[in-house]
């Protein structure tokens, strides 16, 4: 395991990301990666397999999305076609579209041939047409919902495989809401050649044995020790009663 609680802040420039990933974070004032992502990126980069253990409100959608990223683009053996390069595996729709909108704006100045490099969201609770006809147009980024994202595919409309990196994330919350047979299912449809990184908070038992099924010599990271809370201390919480 590898596991650090302090780290050196190099920016993402210093760490390897090529350069319209690190402009387009620019943008967003992003110049320095968090703990997370300083010990995730070199090992995914290299195409590793792992697994991330971080509470939320660290930075671990960057450090998936920027090596995810990364490397669908320079793979010169396999320019992007439209069908799906990467899946982003997400328990709720709130997740899915903060998700969405991290990684699309970190692909916005990327591109697959003689297009922009197109990222989708797709979840329950909305029709299925548009997110249909967003598939059909060419979807090189997936971020979606369990129950959603395995309809569409058995349906015929989200093709699975040709990924080439498939993420799992707040896997701890999917095993709560009860998704875990639609991940398996999914995952069924993905090719073994894969990359792929889980992150979750905590790891139960099911999630173990989970990572242990489909995952590939994981290396396991933690940003920060394990006493520490599930929530980061800076991640502001509200609660609603209805």
């Amino acid at each position: 395991m590898t596991h650090l609680d302090t780290h050196h802040n190099h920016t993402f420039a210093e760490l390897g990301v090529r350069d319209e990933i690190v402009r387009a974070l620019a943008d967003r004032g992003i110049e320095h990666a968090f703990a997370i992502q300083e010990l995730t990126l070199p090992l995914a980069l290299a195409g590793d397999d792992l697994i991330g253990q971080a509470r939320t409100g660290m930075g671990k959608t960057f450090a998936f999305g920027v090596p995810l990223l990364n490397r669908i683009t320079r793979d010169s053996e396999r320019p992007l076609s439209g069908a799906p390069r990467a899946l982003i595996v997400v328990p709720t729709r709130e997740l899915c579209l903060q998700v969405y909108d991290d990684l699309a704006g970190a692909a916005k100045y990327l591109t697959a041939t003689d297009r922009p490099l197109s990222v989708v969201s797709i979840y329950g609770g909305r029709p299925y047409e548009p997110q249909i006809e967003a598939l059909r147009a060419g979807a090189d980024v997936v971020v979606g919902t369990p129950g959603r994202l395995l309809d569409l595919a058995q349906q015929g409309h989200l093709q699975l495989g040709g990924l080439s990196v498939l993420v799992l994330d707040e896997a701890d919350e999917m095993l709560d809401l009860g998704f875990l047979p639609d991940i398996e299912r999914i995952l069924r449809l993905t090719p073994d050649t894969r990359q792929s990184m889980l992150f979750s908070a905590t790891m139960p038992d099911p999630i173990i044995t989970l990572a242990r099924t489909f995952m590939n010599q994981p290396t396991h990271i933690r940003a920060e020790s394990a006493q520490s809370s599930q929530t980061h201390d800076t991640t502001e919480q509200f609660v609603y009663r209805a």
